[in-house]
C-alpha cells in the first residue's frame, strides 16, 4: 500500500561531495542557497557544511494537513552529521522514523548520535527503527592478498533499543507513516551485470567467514508524488541501480518511477559496468536523476552525456530538492 502526496522534500545531510556553486534545475537548491535563504549574509567557513564517505537524507512528504519525516541513513561518523545538522538548521524533532538502507558503516555511523538528537527534540519519545536481520553481521572486504579487511560493525540491536529506537527488522516489504513511505523487501537479482560488491564476506553463526556479496539486507525507500510518480531512495545500489529499478516497478506497476536517488556503486571494480547501467536507465523514463554518494566521477560525467543537465541534478551535502 503507497498512498500519493501532495509535496515531497529531500535535504542530504551527508554526502561525499559539497558543491555550492553549480547552478541547478528547477525544484533544487543548492548549500549555499539554503543558507542565503535562511538568512544568511556573510560567507565563511564557519557557516559551511563538511564531506564524508556516506550517506544521509531527511526525507518530508506532506499529504494535506499531515507531515511525514523518515531519516534515511546517518553517514559514516557523528562529527559530519551533527555538523552539517547544526548548520542547515535542520530540526531533527520532527522525525518520526529512521531507515537504514544496509548494514555498512558509512551509512550507520552516526545512528546513535542521530537517535539521541531526535529524542531531545522530540520529548523523549522513542522513535521508531526499520531494518533487515542481516544488517548486524561483522562484516569484512577480501585484499589482494586473501586476507580480509575488518568494517566497523553498525550499532546492535541492543544499543540502538538503548539509544531510545523502536526497532522492527524486516525481511518482506513494509510500508509506514500512513501509508505515506514504501520499504522494499529484499531485492530480487536478475541483471547479469548488476554482480553486488565483490569479495565481501561475514561471519557467520560459528564466526566463520563465509560469502556475502549479494548484501542481501539492503533495500530501497519510496514515496508516490501526485502527479509524477515514484522517488525511490537507494542509497547504495550494491544490488545493482537497475534491479532496485526494475523492483520498485514490480511492486508498484501502475506507478511511473519519476525519479531515482542515492549511491549507484559505479566507482571501483564496478566502473567496468557503467555503459551497461547506462543503457539501462534509459528504460524507466526518468524526470530526475540524484546521483551520488559512492557512484563516482566516471559514472556521473557518463550520465551527463547521456541525459544532460536536466535530468542527472548529482547530489551534494546541504541541497535540497522539493517536488
Amino acid at each position: 500500500m503507497l498512498d500519493a502526496v501532495d509535496a515531497l522534500e529531500i535535504h542530504i545531510l551527508v554526502d561525499n561531495t559539497t558543491d555550492m556553486l553549480s547552478t541547478t534545475p528547477a525544484g533544487v537548491t543548492s548549500e549555499a542557497m539554503g543558507l542565503f535563504s535562511r538568512g544568511g549574509q556573510m560567507m565563511a567557513g564557519l557557516c559551511l557544511c563538511c564531506a564524508a564517505h556516506g550517506l544521509s537524507c531527511l526525507i518530508t512528504a506532506r499529504k494535506g494537513d499531515t507531515e511525514r519525516t523518515v531519516l534515511f541513513d546517518t553517514g559514516p561518523e557523528e562529527y559530519a552529521f551533527e555538523r552539517n545538522v547544526s548548520r542547515l538548521g535542520v530540526d531533527l524533532g520532527k522525525v518520526q522514523s529512521v531507515v537504514l538502507s544496509h548494514g555498512h558503516w558509512d551509512h550507520a555511523g552516526a545512528l546513535l548520535l542521530a537517535l539521541n538528537a531526535i529524542r531531545q527534540r522530540n520529548g523523549s519519545k522513542t522513535v521508531p527503527f526499520y531494518g533487515h536481520p542481516d544488517m548486524f553481521h561483522k562484516r569484512a572486504a577480501t585484499l589482494p592478498n586473501g586476507k580480509y579487511r575488518e568494517m566497523i560493525d553498525v550499532p546492535s540491536v541492543e544499543q540502538l533499543t538503548a539509544a531510545g529506537a523502536e526497532v522492527a527488522l524486516y525481511r518482506e516489504p513494509v510500508s509506514l507513516l500512513n501509508d505515506m513511505f514504501a520499504v522494499s523487501g529484499e531485492i530480487p537479482r536478475r541483471t547479469a551485470f548488476e554482480r553486488g560488491l565483490p569479495g565481501q564476506v561475514r561471519k557467520n553463526a560459528d564466526g566463520q567467514w563465509e560469502k556475502d556479496e549479494m548484501l542481501v539486507d539492503e533495500r530501497w525507500l519510496g514515496v508516490k508524488v501526485k502527479d509524477k510518480g515514484l522517488v525511490i531512495f537507494s542509497a547504495c545500489s550494491h544490488a545493482g541501480i537497475i534491479n532496485v529499478l526494475h523492483d520498485a516497478r514490480d511492486r508498484f506497476p501502475d506507478i511511473p518511477i519519476h525519479a531515482v536517488f542515492g549511491g549507484f556503486h559505479l566507482s571501483g571494480a564496478n566502473e567496468a559496468i557503467i555503459p551497461e547501467t547506462v543503457e539501462g536507465l534509459k528504460q524507466f523514463g526518468l524526470k530526475l536523476i540524484g546521483a551520488g554518494h559512492c557512484t563516482g566521477w566516471r559514472a556521473i560525467a557518463a550520465m551527463a552525456n547521456v541525459f544532460g543537465d536536466k535530468v542527472l541534478a548529482p547530489t551534494a551535502v546541504g541541497k535540497r530538492y522539493v517536488f
